[in-house]
This record gives structure tokens, sequence and C-alpha cells, in this order.
């Protein structure tokens, strides 16, 4: 049996210097492969050896000198390079980086397998640094579960049903044990669990994973303000990002261009949650930034979304003509999809044909066609829009009116009996018009197909439990934009103050919006070449309120603060 097994290295250095004999030297070895444990732990473990001992030995034969692992400070070790399976597999610590240099903790030299795999993983140049075996293996466990109970920690109690999330993917949990990242690491998957369920109930937008130098956090938007709401090991970056890539279906080794993925959550048989997933390479590692997409906001109902009574009905009578087109304009978070949709939902009936064009499509709406806009194949807004004119419309959404060519068939398709919706990006409904005209639309064009135009922002809705009436001078007012009327009427106006009930004394969102209808005299201005301006002041003698006044109107209603709409609009 002993002549199996040929002594080298380490194991023939201990022989020759009468630390084992030669049976203990082949059994150690056959044991630790056994095992699957390195030579040097298998002496350790078993009082065989000290590893002082086995340490000074490795020195002599290897030409390596012993680094006290023990004086090295544990924040300095750079955790988030090499995965904790691999720490794990072949008991091997980075201790430091310089450079494009790893320098990695290791109490067997024989142990070439740990250098090369860590090597490969991490694509740095990798060194080993000889330690003794008992001081490495006291290191190794104390990180990595500092690690798990940080990770533990930031979870709770209440853990039992983070396991059990239906994400209705089969193949999810193949990918999972496939994806040699630590991706199906119980914490990991837990709290990633944790803090997707918390951004639904918080009623959070978006949900941000951010890597920096020495630090790594999560962040929500709730109500259009980022907080703050965990701060795992920086270690964790890796893994929190290839578990998210895993679950959206992404390609968990690519870290160096940005992808599009998507997650369904089904939080119970009759609903279900989308997380739009885009991941973008920065400095230190992938942000990861997920949409919360909930298919019911569009069923809301046209009350709930805080268009103010005369609003509404310009609204609903636009809605209510064969043909024509409607835009809605507003920043990025403002809720144009959803005041779209909501739209859509009023006209989806069964003897409609509707289709719509998005980039992408974030809400789900049965009895709608929807497309997805793909740049790199060819489908673009036009040639969508150029398709669905040749499949019998009734309505047509498109996403954006980004460029004159969109524009143009879009109004095409108004002017030859279809109800046409899209979005701009501009800052109130005059300047929508101006944009049209500064793309090269014609102006007769956009005078004779455009019918309403609805500008919007998004408020934080103050708190009912704990909002404080307050006292403004009637100067302040003034220069707030309050007209006499509103100032004479001595209105009760609140400020924010907080509660457990609340975020910042703020509970929801309300919509805060310009509804412009197209009247002849706007469409002469238009066809006369006036600009934004012109357009605003006979906005204005038509009794339009503009977005700061509909926000005063909120404020006068006790709906929100006056510090809340000087943050969304503009005097």
């Amino acid at each position: 049996m002993a002549a199996e097994i040929k002594l080298n290295g380490l194991p023939k250095k201990l022989v020759t210097d009468g630390l084992l004999n030669e049976e203990a030297a082949i059994n150690a070895i056959k044991e630790s492969r056994k095992e699957k444990v390195t030579f040097t732990h298998y002496l350790v473990s078993n009082n065989i050896l000290p590893a002082s001992k086995i340490a000074m030995e490795a020195s002599k034969e290897f030409g390596l000198p012993v680094f006290d692992i023990n004086a090295l400070d544990t924040e300095t070790i750079p955790r988030d390079i090499v995965d904790d399976k691999l720490i794990k597999k072949h008991h091997a610590l980075p201790l430091y980086k310089r450079g494009n240099n790893l320098y990695v903790g290791i109490s067997d030299p024989m142990n070439l397998a740990a250098i090369d795999d860590i090597k490969f993983q991490t694509g740095i140049n990798t060194e080993a640094i000889l330690v003794e075996e008992d001081k490495l293996t006291k290191m190794v466990e104390k990180l990595l579960e500092e690690q798990e109970e940080a990770m533990n920690e930031m979870l709770g109690e209440d853990m039992e049903d983070l396991d059990d999330l239906d994400f209705s993917d089969p193949d999810a949990e193949k990918k999972e044990e496939d994806a040699d990242s630590g991706v199906d690491d119980t914490p990991v998957v837990r709290f990633i669990n944790k803090i997707l369920l918390d951004a639904i109930k918080k009623g959070a937008s978006d949900i941000h994973f951010e890597p920096y130098e020495k630090s790594y956090r999560v962040r929500l938007r709730i109500d259009g303000v980022l907080r703050e709401v965990a701060k795992p090991p920086l270690a964790m970056s890796p893994k929190l990002s290839a578990r998210i890539k895993v679950m959206s279906r992404m390609d968990t080794a690519e870290k160096r261009i940005p992808q599009d993925g998507r997650i369904k959550l089904k939080i119970s048989k009759n609903k279900a949650i989308d997380f739009r997933v885009n991941t973008c390479p920065t400095l230190f590692g992938e942000k990861i930034v997920l949409r919360i997409l909930d298919p019911s906001s569009a069923t809301l109902g046209i009350d709930a979304l805080g268009y103010e009574p005369e609003q509404k009905e310009l609204y609903l009578n636009a809605l209510a003509n064969p043909y024509g087109m409607i835009l809605v304009t507003g920043p990025t978070g403002s809720g144009k999809t959803v005041s779209l949709y909501t739209g859509l939902n009023i006209l989806n009936t069964p003897d409609t044909n509707i289709s719509t064009a998005e980039d992408p499509a974030e809400i789900n709406l049965e009895g709608i066609n929807q497309v997805n806009v793909n740049e790199k194949v060819g489908l673009t807004f036009e040639a969508a829009l150029r398709a669905f004119l040749r499949q019998d419309p009734d309505i047509i959404m498109v996403g954006e009116i980004r460029d004159l060519q969109t524009a143009e068939i879009a109004i095409k398709a108004a002017q030859t009996g279809h109800m046409v919706m899209s979005t701009l990006h501009t800052n109130d409904a005059p300047q929508t018009l101006a944009r049209l005209v500064n793309m090269g639309v014609p102006p007769f064009n956009i005078a004779s197909a455009v019918s309403l135009i609805i500008a919007q922002r998004l408020a934080r809705r103050l708190c009912n439990n704990c909002k404080e009436k307050i006292d403004i001078p009637r100067p302040a007012l003034e220069e707030e934009g309050f007209t006499t009327e509103q100032i004479d009427a001595k209105p009760e106006l609140y400020k924010a103050v907080g509660c457990d009930q609340c975020s910042d004394g703020y509970k929801g969102r309300v919509g805060i919006y310009q509804v412009l209808p197209i009247s002849e005299e706007i469409g002469r201005i238009i066809m006369e070449n006036g600009n934004a301006i012109d357009i605003a002041d006979q906005a204005r003698k038509e009794g339009i309120d503009d977005l700061r006044q509909s926000a005063i109107k909120k404020v006068i209603a006790g709906v929100t603060s006056l510090e809340e709409i000087n943050r969304v609009t503009k005097d």
C-alpha cells in the first residue's frame, strides 16, 4: 500500500527531518484526500504535528518566509475579491492586494490548485504567502462567521417565509446550482428576498444595489425619494449581483457591459409583481437597479390619480374622441405610463383593437397587444408604428416620440381616424407643442392632430395621521404664487411632521397636472409659429391651470405641503 503514494515536497521533508515516519505521512495524505482537506489541515486538526513546526519545515523546503496572520488588520483584508466557496474549498485566504497582485495565505505550499483557481476566478496575478495552519483556520472561520452574522442581523427574526417565494421561473433553481458564484448561499437568497418584499410592502418604485470602494448599500425610492435601508458586508457584492442576475436570467459571467432582465414575483394566485432589472458596471462592481412594476396601478381608476374635476373631464372627453393625439409629458418617474395606461384601460373593450410600442413594456394588460422595441434588430418605434397601421388599429400607444420619423407617422395616424397616445420629455404642456415644431413637424399637422396635452409631476401626500397646521404670512404666500382670492379665503395649510405610520411626514403620492386642450386659438398660435410663452399666455386666458397653480390647489386642499410642491414644480 505504501508504494501507491510517492512522498515528495512537504511530506518528504517532514519524514526526512524525523517529524513523521513514512507510514504516518502516507496515511495522512490518504486521509486528507478522503476528507477533502489539505495535508497540513489534517495534521494539525488531528494533533499529529503542531502548526508552527509544520510552517517552519515548509519554509525551509519551499524557501518561503512564514507570515504571522494574527498581525494583519482584518479590516484591510480584501473580502470581496475571492468567493467564499473557493476560500472554504482550498483553505486559502486573500490577505492583501497590491496593484494587480493578490497575495493569498496558505498553510500548504503544495496546494497549487488554490492559487490557480483563485487566479482564474479573479483574473489577478496571485502569489502564495505561507501562514500557520491553526491561525489560518481561526481567521477563515472568524471572517465567514462575521459575514453570516451581519447578514442574519439584517434579515431579522422573521425569516421562515423568505426561502419559499415564487419567482415563477422553473429553471431558476437549476441555474442557481449551475452558477459557480455563490448565489445559492442561503443568507444571500434570504437577503434579496427580504429586500424585494420590504420594497413591495413600503410601496417603493425602485431598488438600488450599489457597490463602492469600502462599502455597499441598498436604497429604496419611496414616494420619489431615495432612502438607505441596508449596508451588507462589502464581500457580499459579487454574490448579491450574481443572485439577482440569475433571478432575472442574465449572463452571470458577463460583468463588463450593462444588461437588462426581468423578475416576476407571485404574491398570490391572482397577483404578481414584475421587476425590471438593469445592471451597470461601475468602478467597484455592478450597480443594479430594479424598477418595481405593479400592473394593478393601471386599474386604480382615473379618480385615484389626483386630477381636478375639470381636468378629469377634459381627459375623458379626449379619450371619447374616435381620433386625435393625446400627449403626456414630464420627467422620468412622474407617472406618465400610469396616466396613459389608465386611459387605455378605459378604452380597453372587446370591440377595440389596441396596440402599444414601448421600451420596454412596463405594465401588462389583458386585451392590449404590447410590443417591446428592440433597436438592435431594427424594431424601432417607427417600425412598430408602421406595422400597427397595417393591423387594423383603433388605438395606438407609442412609449415615447423621440424623432421626426416617429412623430410624423404618429400624427398621420391621428389624422386618419386613429386615437394615438404617447409621451414626450418636456417641462410643461406649451413646451410640448414647441418641441414638436423644433423636431420638424409642420405646425399645421400639430394643430390638426393633437387634441390634448397632459403635463404632470408626482408630489408626496401628507400623512393624515401627523400633519400639522401651519401659519404662513400673506407676503410669503403671494411670493409663492397664491392668488388674492386664494389668500382671502384663509386656507388651512399643513406641514409634514413624521410618525410611525409614514416616511418623514408623507405617505403615498398624488399627481399634479396641467391638462391643456388644443383650442382653435391655440391652434392658430401654433400655425403662426408662436412660441411656448405665447401658448402659455393663451392657456392662462382660457382658464387652464399651469403646474404651479395645480400644485397650489393641492396645498390648499391639505393634500401636500408647500415645501413639497417647491420640490417638484417651479414658478
